[in-house]
């Protein structure tokens, strides 16, 4: 029942992604067959379903209209070459265990890279659900074409799309499990029937030429492999991303087990053999691989009967395909690109981080003006540049206890508004201690240790890596504030970190004593040896060892 559900939703999404990325319909279905098989075999997800996406159709008609006209032979031939290309790569990318790597990924480019490819979508099927003649180019001249032409809507294929785009919502609104795309094409086939919209200028798709997938070797021309190389690489990075996203959550979600390399190796063999059989460069898909889920899979069984009952309903379908008029399909792409816009993901990137909301305006942007290749790629380069930057500015800050429900907590003195100890200052560093963020660091304990106090609990256990240049950073700190006149006392479990400061050096120079598996420890050999004449007169007394020193009974 899962396979036959996938199956009724792919049938009209594959052939209106097909239409997204310049190819015939047909090639859509092919693709949902054949892509869908390979990935479920070879794959790690039990749930998750390949084929045909909206972005990788989207990134493949903006590299590829350039160079052909979208549909022709020319055009379809540099489709499965490039296909072929992505296959190599991902497979490539599997095999040596570049699985991790994409990981460090932001998702801000992601959520800024769809949102660019739906609105390139929904720009290039407005012409047509308003029935006006477009030559194509990018999205300004489209927009620009629209504008110019709007004296030539035609009325009945406006009509023509709004009845689809209503059924369609209203049938989303019935439940996931109902065939809600097939349900809208049918009710806009059967409007455009009863008003006779071909004879009002409605445009009526062509019937399929072929129904089955015919073996043939795709081009790999060196002059061909030499140009699609940059938009090979794009799709093929794209499309791991998606995948391995969509099989990571859902691995997460139901408990099971999940192989980022074994699932890159699947989509690069999808694609590999895909390219032979006439289908185009595809991913997994999340709108199929929720209902998949939800109608009741347990294993990729459901991806093959989805695959085989397609293969069925395309046979049925087929001699219908002329009744389906142009305006009814365009409606269900421009659902389809609002909904592929993550508008409440979009909103909390701007509501909380203006690093990430920076990647994602670049990226969308970048999409938008200079194609959705290279918005891929510069996103990237800024997303790695924006971990960069933070990973070189760890939190450094003073750290004060309070009572919570019965337990001591520390919290940052300068953001809560805390009182720190006027002897002894602890200080946290939470971030990575490498060469890129020594100057960082220095300048900010140098600013925390101005402030007074001659005692320094430097707690460690924030920090998640160091470096030798970080190590050697604390061996240097502990010399100069030894100079200055400061205890200095480090808090530090680590294993490994403990034994690059023994291998350099760095217990004998602070002493055994003064290296501390916890914070209490540290406090307490402090707190011991604060100045009396100090304490007698302080009003802080944020430590609870406080109680053991001169004037605690007149408090």
């Amino acid at each position: 029942m899962a396979g036959l559900t996938g199956a009724s939703i792919v049938l009209p999404q594959g052939v209106a992604f097909a239409i997204i990325a310049g190819m015939p319909p047909q090639y859509g279905l092919f693709t949902a067959i054949v892509v869908t098989i390979v990935a479920a075999i070879w794959g790690s997800s039990r749930v998750m379903v390949s084929g045909p996406t909206t972005a990788i159709s989207a990134v493949l008609f903006a590299s590829l209209s350039p160079m052909a006209v979208p549909g022709s032979v020319d055009y379809v031939s540099l489709a499965l070459t490039l296909t072929l290309m992505v296959g190599a790569i991902q497979l490539l990318a599997g095999l040596i265990g570049l699985g991790t790597v994409l990981s460090f990924v932001s998702h801000s480019v992601i959520v800024g890279f769809t949102a660019a490819a739906a609105v390139l979508i929904g720009v290039a099927q407005l012409s047509p659900a308003l029935g006006i003649a477009s030559q194509g180019g990018d999205v300004f001249v489209r927009l620009v074409e629209l504008y110019r032409g709007m004296d030539q809507i035609n009325p009945t294929a406006l009509w023509v799309s709004l009845a689809t785009l209503m059924c369609l919502i209203l049938a989303q609104r019935l439940g996931r499990r109902w065939p809600a795309y097939i349900m809208a094409l049918l009710l806009g086939s059967a409007f455009a029937i009863a008003v006779d919209a071909p004879s009002q200028g409605v445009a009526m798709f062509q019937p399929l030429s072929t129904l089955w997938p015919s073996l043939s070797m795709p081009s790999v021309a060196l002059s061909q492999v030499q140009l699609l190389l940059p938009a090979a690489a794009a799709i093929a990075f794209v499309g791991l991303l998606e995948a391995t996203s969509i099989g990571k959550s859902f691995a997460v979600r139901r408990g099971e087990p999940f192989d980022s390399n074994q699932e890159i190796v699947g989509q690069g063999l999808s694609n590999l053999v895909g390219s032979f059989f006439q289908c185009y460069a595809a991913s997994g898909s999340f709108t199929r691989s929720g209902l998949n889920a939800e109608s009741g899979a347990r294993t990729p069984l459901s991806a093959l009967f989805a695959a085989g009952f397609l293969a069925i309903l395309l046979v049925l379908v087929a001699p219908f395909v002329r009744f389906v008029p142009v305006p009814a399909m365009a409606a269900i792409i421009l659902y389809v690109a609002w909904r592929l816009i993550n508008w409440a993901e979009i909103q909390h990137l701007v509501r909380t981080s203006r690093l990430e909301t920076g990647v994602l305006a670049v990226t969308f942007v970048t999409g938008l003006v200079a194609g959705l290749d290279f918005a891929i790629l510069l996103g990237c380069l800024v997303s790695l540049f924006a971990f960069l930057y933070t990973s070189a500015r760890p939190v450094v800050a003073t750290g004060v206890p309070v009572e919570l429900s019965g337990r001591r907590v520390f919290r940052k003195a300068q953001r809560d508004g805390l009182t720190a100890c006027p002897q002894v200052e602890m200080v946290r560093i939470e971030g990575p201690l490498f060469f890129g963020s020594i100057e960082h660091v220095d300048q900010q304990i140098q600013a925390l240790l101005e402030r007074g106090g001659k005692t320094l609990i430097l707690n460690l256990k924030g920090v998640g890596r160091v470096d030798l240049a970080g190590v050697d950073y604390l061996l240097s700190l502990a010399r100069r504030l030894q100079q200055q006149g400061f205890d200095c006392h480090w808090v530090a479990a680590s294993p490994t970190l403990i034994s690059q400061l023994s291998r350099l050096g760095g217990i004998e120079l602070l002493g055994h004593q003064r290296i501390h598996a916890h914070k209490s420890e540290a406090i307490e050999a402090c707190v011991t040896k604060a100045q009396d004449a100090v304490c007698q007169t302080c009003s802080v007394r944020c430590f609870r060892e406080c109680t053991s020193k001169a004037g605690a009974d007149a408090r």
